[in-house]
């Protein structure tokens, strides 16, 4: 009896160190981006290209105050209430304090400054996908915009979702290849590939997930439903979204469809980012979506 008592143990022992062991939080190298300067121009386009306006920006702002980055949108999600965090450069109330190296963690890792695991709804498994010089350019870019002293407002997430050692488990479990579309591209779907899968996180919307919220990356862009409770999102890949190149560019730049319609909710937003990317990485993009696998 004593003998099988030591065998649980022992076994429990071992069970707990692995444990620990994949819920460690990764961190970016200090070697990995030495000698990478960040260019504030390069990254004002990495800044649109993700989003970043969409989610930090407060509630409704327009013009302008879309580039103070104060925070305070909602996402409600099955596991509670994600409330963006203020990242302006208010060394206080935003990021000011960082380094470029915490941002990288932050975008490549889901690692907090502190050692915390980041929640997916800040969708790191996507911005792990960016280059570092994005990221350092991205950093750089960030430095320029109007300081915030808002304060951040708590998630309303409940046990056992609180207990952020556990999103160690979720990450080993959920995070996705490095490429979704694998294999050779041509030079402007490999480029819009990289931005689609990447900065763009389109697949964060497009795509469905499992009962743990992780994506479902044998259906990518295949559609999903809407967190607000309202409609679907659309399945984006080939044969369901019959749109050509120029009509994919033109959705990106005026937010207009082909049949005369235009984007709404939270899709006008990313319109309004697109929009003010470079015309190539629009065709990029579009290529890209061309060239995905169909999903019906």
């Amino acid at each position: 009896m004593f003998k099988v008592a030591g065998y649980v143990a022992f076994a429990m022992l071992l069970a707990g160190a692995a444990f620990w062991w994949i819920t460690t939080p990764e961190r970016v190298r200090e070697n990995d981006i030495a000698g990478l300067a960040g260019d504030a121009v390069r990254g004002e386009a990495a800044f649109w290209a993700g989003g970043c306006a969409s989610c930090h920006s407060a509630p409704g702002a327009e013009g302008d105050e879309r580039l103070v980055l104060s925070g305070g949108r909602a996402f409600a999600s099955d596991f509670g209430t994600f409330y963006a965090p203020n990242i302006s450069p208010d060394p206080v109330y935003g990021i000011g304090d960082w380094q470029a190296a915490d941002l990288v963690n932050a975008m490549r890792h889901g690692t907090a400054p502190g050692g915390d695991h980041y929640y997916p709804a800040f969708p790191y498994t996507s911005y792990a996908r960016a280059s570092l010089q994005d990221m350092v350019d991205l950093w750089a870019f960030l430095q320029t915009l109007p300081a915030s002293t808002v304060p951040d407002t708590p998630h309303e997430v409940g046990f056992p979702f609180s207990l952020r050692r556990l999103l160690g488990g979720w990450k080993f479990l959920f995070t996705g290849p490095d490429q979704v579309v694998a294999g050779d591209l041509p030079p402007e779907a490999a480029r819009g590939r990289t931005l689609a899968e990447g900065l763009g996180h389109c697949g964060e919307c497009h795509s469905p997930r499992n009962a743990l919220g992780g994506i479902d990356y044998t259906r990518w862009l295949a559609g999903a439903p809407n967190p607000s409770g309202k409609g679907r999102i659309p399945n984006i890949t080939p044969g369901k979204l019959d749109w050509s190149v120029a009509d994919l560019v033109e959705y990106f730049t005026s937010g207009f469809t082909p049949d005369y319609d235009s984007a709404g909710g939270e899709m006008a937003e990313v319109v309004q980012n697109l929009a003010k990317l470079p015309i190539e990485d629009r065709r990029a993009i579009a290529a890209y979506l061309k060239a995905v696998p169909a999903v019906e």
